[in-house]
């Protein structure tokens, strides 16, 4: 069986991940499960897709696997695109989840209903220790919740109420936001791309 490095320390992330990629016959591993201790990469890039790439192709070289990376983030709309590249660290460089959303919501303080429109956009970027390199984007739109909601997830997903949905994120059954999810949406384009990547690579 091949395997596939996903660039995360997030055990969370690896879950949704495999639960997506379950009919690829691969091995996924996270960072936590190698024995090659892979530097911090700095996420400097000024787009989701400069910061997949790098962190894909930094860890891929690194470690000698093929890897997957992903940058995710949630664009507000009167906001002006932010916390956009910042998402992970709106709050500061060591920000918890709560006080990335409680600072969100800070800002969001006094703006009706129609106009916290949202969107979650996440780039998935594959790239082989030959430096072969494919991306592909997801996007998920919706609202930002007047106040933190549910459990389940993590990041903005108790402020995030997907389109056609009354749930945040954080209260959704996780097969559901699995399907209409920035991520998921992301993931079942790379399925393929994986799948011929992987059946080229020894």
């Amino acid at each position: 069986m091949k395997t596939l490095l996903i660039a995360t320390r997030n055990q969370k992330k690896k879950r949704e991940l495999q639960n997506i990629l379950t009919d690829l016959d691969i091995k996924v591993i996270t960072l936590e499960e190698i024995d090659i201790d892979v530097p911090e990469i700095e996420e400097d890039g000024e787009t989701f897709e400069e910061n997949a790439i790098k962190k894909a192709r930094v860890t891929a070289d690194f470690t000698g696997y093929v890897c997957l990376a992903d940058d995710s983030g949630l664009m507000v709309d009167a906001l002006e695109g932010k916390p956009g590249v910042y998402s992970a660290r709106f709050a500061g460089e060591k920000a918890t989840d709560e006080e990335n959303n409680q600072k969100l919501l800070t800002f969001m303080q006094g703006i009706e209903e129609e106009k916290r429109t949202a969107k979650f956009v996440c780039v998935i970027a594959i790239c082989t220790p030959r430096g072969e390199v494919r991306t592909v984007k997801g996007e998920c739109k919706g609202k930002i919740a007047l106040e933190p909601r549910g459990d389940k997830g993590f990041g903005y997903d108790p402020l995030f109420i997907p389109d056609g949905f009354d749930l945040t994120f954080a209260e959704l059954p996780e097969e559901v936001k699995n399907k209409i999810s920035h991520r998921g949406r992301a993931l079942r384009e790379i399925v393929p791309v994986i799948r011929g990547l992987m059946s080229r690579y020894e």
